[in-house]
């Protein structure tokens, strides 16, 4: 399962085929994480760092275990290839069975946690549309954006300017969208009780495994394992790749980790939003006039800090942790041309995912993730709006020279 569109780098390796550590980038990463570490506990104390900490071991984990979600779809929905899917669904089942107690317990370490439990209705099926066309054109999603960025992809840097571009502007049109037509915020843990919920999830995780693994044997006569990486003869936990299992675990693990620490799961995109706001209040922008960001908590974010808001300092770890891991693996290569077709299509996909993020409350990680995760019908709706608009956007991929 690949995350993103560029051709992977292949290791520079030893006499032995064993992969040759790029001492020179591993340095560096590991100097940025001392710098950025070091601001964040001054600026925010020891849980931020905390989490500046599960941001970096989320990145490691993405990379080594090339676990994307754009790639993963793709291959579902033009070739059949369920693996990736597969992978993902061990990844909702352990996070479920982490998530789904805590939640009901209602606190951890003395301190309360709530879920990604939000209203399930047109805003979140057209934004999780939107985002999922603008993952097959941008090539990758917010995790992976991040991650591949981190990983040396220069073609993530116009995906990630205009992932910014967009989430602003929707942050601008939320309150419109969030008046739109919704069920209400729906919890199958409120519904049906902790083993109840637990049991109706585990029964649709438990389908769709079962499903793609029979479509893709269907059409190839075998399925791909999710519990087998190729062999590099490098220390596999150190230097990778991973297995997709090792991946969709250890998300989950440290998904539980920033629900315990944080008080709330992981997101990632909101992070962009305000990224965006910061920006354009320092080129003259009065965004308190406006009703999303005059809200007294998005003012709150957008007056602090960047190194005193969860969700960013997160996203800094991801970059980080990725880029370390790209250097013990020996594949940090950027590349220095883009094709125009490819950096219009992730232009494009970049203010489609922004846009769409904003108004889904969320991504794939803050919505679909830590959503079902935690329960959240808004999190299943998004799977299948996302899913549809990942359709649409495999058909639009030919028109910027992109293979399906």
């Amino acid at each position: 399962m690949s995350a993103v569109d560029t051709t992977p780098t292949a290791p520079s390796q030893t006499g032995h085929g064993i992969p040759r550590i790029n001492r020179t980038v591993v340095l560096a990463a590991l100097a940025a994480m001392t710098a950025i570490g070091a601001v964040v506990l001054d600026t925010a104390g020891g849980r931020m760092g905390v989490l500046f900490v599960l941001g970096v071991l989320l990145g490691v984990s993405l990379y080594h275990a090339a676990f994307g979600f754009t790639g993963s779809w793709r291959n579902f929905l033009a070739e059949r290839r369920g693996a990736g899917l597969r992978a993902q669904m061990v990844m909702l089942g352990v996070a479920t069975l982490i998530f789904l107690p805590l939640l009901a317990n209602g606190e951890v370490l003395g301190h309360g946690v709530s879920g990604a439990v939000q209203p399930a209705g047109i805003s979140v099926i057209v934004g999780a549309f939107l985002f999922g066309v603008g993952m097959q054109l941008g090539g990758a999603c917010a995790s992976g954006t991040l991650f591949t960025l981190g990983g040396g992809s220069t073609r993530m840097v116009v995906t990630l300017a205009f992932f910014i571009v967009g989430s602003l502007a929707g942050s601008l049109h939320f309150p419109w969208w969030s008046g739109t037509p919704a069920l209400g915020r729906i919890s199958v843990l409120s519904e049906f009780g902790l083993i109840g919920a637990i049991a109706v999830q585990f029964a649709v995780f438990a389908a769709i495994f079962y499903a793609t693994r029979r479509l893709e044997i269907a059409r190839h006569g075998e399925a791909a394992s999710i519990l087998r990486a190729k062999e590099t003869g490098g220390i596999r936990w150190l230097q990778g790749p991973w297995p997709l299992i090792w991946g969709g675990v250890a998300l989950a693990v440290l998904n539980g980790l920033v629900l315990a620490v944080g008080g709330f799961p992981w997101s990632i995109s909101f992070g962009f939003a305000l990224w965006g706001a910061k920006i354009a209040s320092a080129l003259g922008a009065d965004l308190s006039q406006t009703t999303f960001w005059g809200w007294s908590w998005a003012q709150d974010a957008l007056n602090a800090s960047v190194f005193a808001d969860t969700i960013s300092v997160m996203n800094f770890g991801i970059v980080l942790g990725a880029l370390l891991a790209a250097g013990l693996a020996g594949k940090f290569a950027p590349a220095r041309r883009i094709p125009w077709k490819s950096a219009l299509a992730a232009a494009l996909g970049g203010l489609l995912m922004g846009y769409g993020a904003r108004l889904a409350y969320g991504c794939n990680i803050g919505a679909y993730f830590s959503g079902i995760a935690s329960g959240s019908l808004h999190g299943w709706l998004w799977l299948v709006a996302g899913l549809a608009g990942n359709a649409l956007g495999v058909k639009l991929r030919p028109i910027f020279a992109m293979g399906r």
